[in-house]
């Protein structure tokens, strides 16, 4: 291979770069390879950029691949250094930051684009954005926190990612876009016409034809609306720029290779200086700028085929996008206007397909809005240049279209470049039974998960229509979890880091972390060491985080009973912090809704109430009735038993949430029998106990594990169902599911033995001791000190930036 006594360095981590990465690997697994990323981030998906708008959505979610993928690949990788000089001669390129110098044989510039910024007046102004990094979403975000009046300039797909998640943040928004439709090279004018009033239907306004000059300020400096060309203005506090991309060159120009608009690159994706490649948004091929991700992933791999000696190349690709916000379908493929064009409409509903071709039948385009059945029939003609007789008989076909009749090159995932053909091969060949294992093995729908229900159709189709098997819960390496729960006893791992070493798990896609997470802690008890990036968001601040992106904190009320001075302390902190609302939930709790990140330390000290853990895989709520103490009908001690119960059980982890009820009688008012475990006093002093209940979106009564003769012995037999489901249970597995999966057969078994209930009791004192009955401690102590920062982003400090702003 050309250059691999020195290896490949690939300049850019994004997802072009992993792409290229991924694409060497594939072909040849010894070559040096070195990938050097700009950001401080590791190499993360820029396309669902607009997911960090969402107040749920964390850096860690549009990962490309968790931190030990490049290990495993022997990729060397390095962050937070940018190559400052390349020298394509002598094959060297000096790294800022003191990164020193790295020798190549070959190199591949992946370095992607910048924000496109219009030259109007005052663009630079504070609160004017643009939309391109993490740390432009978190200013954005802490921003529209304020709910202040926002506009989007720019009406393509980003722009309008970018107006409904600020809608959504609770801005008033308008999108301003220069042409006279929405999305105009992806649309026609048809289809742009119904776009834009399905846009306004959900509170968001838009201007067309709107050519911004500038941006108005106040008195202080700051962004106070806009100014166009007709005279006209738009009041706004907070602007976001979306317009477009300028591809970053200068590295490029600067090593004297040839540049247009972008880097100029041949058929192999070789630049003019045969040693350096460029591959995605900055490589111009054929006087085109390719911006979207499907060319990028072909591009990676006619470069990967180059570097690695294999003779191919790269004809171009076929423009496709979707709209993946908004509650709206759309697709489109190709182009959008051509000598034959035939349609189907539908205004009333919303319904808008077309597809395009020449006059000698060959498909040239398909625009679908509203609804997008067959979309990958349609662009997988449009990419082979089908030639068809009857292009409406070919729109009226997809309609009906199922997996099975697409063809093995038809491509379903167009995030990460996934054919059919290659998801059929996985299922087949490692024997997958779920979609999540599909996902995690294949990457389709990994992405924007729009082809997931395609994933789906084709693994029913292989296993010709059998139920899905369980999943794994490590689906990238089929590991179960007794398998994952024999190494970590046979090598005494207390963490997820450690597992992954020693076994792979939560390298591949990182998706099993939080459940490898609880897999440990309760195996290990005491010796589990927690790892912040092993967690979601809700465990990481220990409150449950709301759509607005504020959160909810729900102080502990055993059983219901709370004191006059608690009641105090609660209603002064709603005060204090101006909480918007105080709300009674239905297990008997009372929440405090609205609470920025940063004040949850401040709450927690004075409120003086440990965690209610009504944000965690935990134990939540023990509801009760008034029972004996004021009941006429009380047949037994509901609130005695129901706080014993939960000062019991309180601070454990569990594979989901659980939720316990005890009622006094069989009138059942604290709804025991659809709890994950209800106690329910009967005649005689006796007690029932049930599991396995629910009453969310599946309802079931709960099946009847014993009888017994005294409060102690129910809350004893609760104990032991209890830690019978933490050591069995999958995660993510409520009690109602597990008990049909186990059976209530083998459950009384192991519950109701005497000496299999005193070695579960045994092992529930062993957890017990180890928790932390209140995670609210950390706020004297973080495990991190960005843990309560306002959004959990680096490297912005978003205090600073929240406190500046108010």
């Amino acid at each position: 291979m050309p250059g691999a006594e020195q290896g490949i360095l690939v300049v850019g981590g994004g997802i072009a770069g992993q792409a290229v990465c991924e694409a060497v690997r594939a072909r040849d697994g010894d070559v040096p390879l070195t990938l050097v990323c700009g950001e401080r981030h590791m190499p993360y998906d820029r396309v669902r950029i607009g997911a960090l708008l969402e107040p749920a959505a964390e850096l860690d979610g549009l990962r490309l691949r968790p931190d030990g993928w490049y290990e495993d690949h022997h990729v060397e990788l390095v962050t937070g250094a940018r190559v400052e000089a390349l020298d394509p001669d002598r094959g060297s390129a000096s790294l800022s930051n003191g990164g020193g110098t790295v020798r190549w044989g070959r190199a591949v510039l992946c370095t992607g684009s910048d924000a496109l910024v219009p030259p109007f007046g005052n663009s630079n102004a504070p609160g004017v954005h643009v939309f391109r990094t993490p740390e432009d979403c978190a200013e954005i975000t802490a921003a529209a926190s304020c709910g202040p009046r926002a506009a989007v300039i720019g009406g393509g797909l980003l722009g309008l990612e970018a107006a409904f998640a600020l809608s959504k943040l609770g801005c008033e928004t308008t999108v301003v876009h220069l042409v006279d439709r929405l999305m105009e090279r992806q649309l026609d004018a048809g289809a742009a016409g119904m776009l834009s009033p399905a846009i306004q239907e959900l509170g968001i306004g838009v201007r067309l034809e709107h050519a911004t000059t500038g941006v108005l300020i106040n008195d202080a400096g700051r962004a106070r609306g806009l100014r166009f060309d007709d005279g006209s203005a738009l009041a706004c506090e907070l602007i976001v720029i979306a317009v477009g991309i300028r591809p970053h060159v200068g590295l490029a120009r600067a090593s004297g290779l040839h540049v247009n608009r972008g880097i100029v690159v041949d058929d192999r994706l070789v630049s003019s200086h045969p040693q350096v490649l460029a591959v995605g948004e900055c490589a111009e091929h054929r006087g085109i700028v390719h911006g979207i991700v499907a060319p990028i992933r072909d591009q990676a791999e006619i470069a990967a085929d180059t570097l690695c000696g294999i003779e191919s190349v790269y004809g171009g690709s076929i423009p496709s996008a979707k709209l993946k916000v908004m509650g709206v379908d759309l697709v489109t493929a190709g182009t959008v206007d051509g000598e034959r064009e035939v349609v189907v409409a539908d205004v009333g509903a919303g319904v808008y397909r077309k597809l395009v071709t020449a006059a000698d039948g060959t498909v040239l385009g398909a625009v679908l809005l509203g609804d997008a059945r067959g979309a990958e029939l349609l662009t997988d003609a449009v990419r082979r240049t089908e030639r068809v007789d009857d292009p409406l008989a070919l729109l009226a076909e997809a309609s009906a279209a199922t997996a099975a009749e697409l063809p093995d090159d038809a491509q379903v995932c167009n995030c990460n470049g996934v054919c059919k053909g290659e998801i059929v091969a996985a299922i087949r060949e490692r024997g997958l039974g779920s979609t999540q294992e599909v996902v995690a093995v294949t990457r389709a729908g990994s992405g924007c998960g729009s082809c997931k229900p395609v994933v789906s159709e084709l693994l029913a189709i292989e296993r010709d229509g059998a139920a899905e098997e369980p999943a794994y819960l490590c689906p990238c390496r089929r590991q179960t979890r007794e398998q994952i729960a024999a190494i970590v006893r046979e090598h005494e791992l207390t963490s997820v880091g450690e597992l992954g070493r020693a076994c792979g798990v939560g390298r591949d896609c990182g998706a099993c972390k939080p459940g490898l997470s609880y897999l440990i802690e309760e195996r290990q008890a005491g010796r589990f060491r927690e790892e912040r990036h092993a967690r979601l968001i809700n465990d990481r601040v220990h409150a449950n985080i709301q759509n607005d992106g504020t959160f909810s904190v729900v102080p502990r009320i055993r059983g219901g009973v709370v004191t006059p001075d608690e009641l105090r302390r609660i209603a002064d902190v709603a005060e204090r912090y101006e909480l918007p609302m105080v709300k009674i939930t239905g297990g008997q709790r009372i929440d405090l809704l609205g609470a920025r990140k940063e004040q949850l330390p401040a709450i927690w000290e004075d409120l003086g109430m440990p965690s209610g853990y009504a944000y965690a895989k935990a134990i939540r709520t023990v509801k009760t009735c008034v029972g004996t103490d004021f009941c006429r009908f009380g047949l037994g001690n509901s609130i005695s038993l129901g706080i014993e119960l939960e000062r019991a059980m309180e601070g454990l982890h569990t594979p989901h949430k659980v939720k316990s009820a005890v009622s006094g009688c069989p009138r059942n008012c604290a709804e025991s029998y659809v709890k994950d475990i209800g106690l329910v006093a009967v005649e005689g002093g006796r007690w029932e106990v049930y599991v396995g209940g629910a009453a969310g979106g599946t309802v079931r009564k709960g099946d009847l594990l014993a009888t017994v003769d005294s409060p102690e012995e129910a809350k004893r037999v609760a104990l032991a169902y209890l830690q019978h489901y933490r050591e069995h249970g999958e995660h993510l597995e409520r009690t109602y599911a597990y008990q049909e999966r186990v059976g209530l057969e083998a459950v009384q078994h192991a519950v109701l033995d005497p000496d299999e209930q005193a070695t579960l009791i045994e092992r529930f004192k062993i957890a017990k001791a180890a928790c932390d009955p209140d995670p609210w401690r950390e706020r004297s102590r973080p495990v991190h000190p960005k843990q309560f920062a306002e959004l959990d982003t680096e490297p912005v400090d978003l205090v600073a930036l929240a406190q500046e702003r108010s």
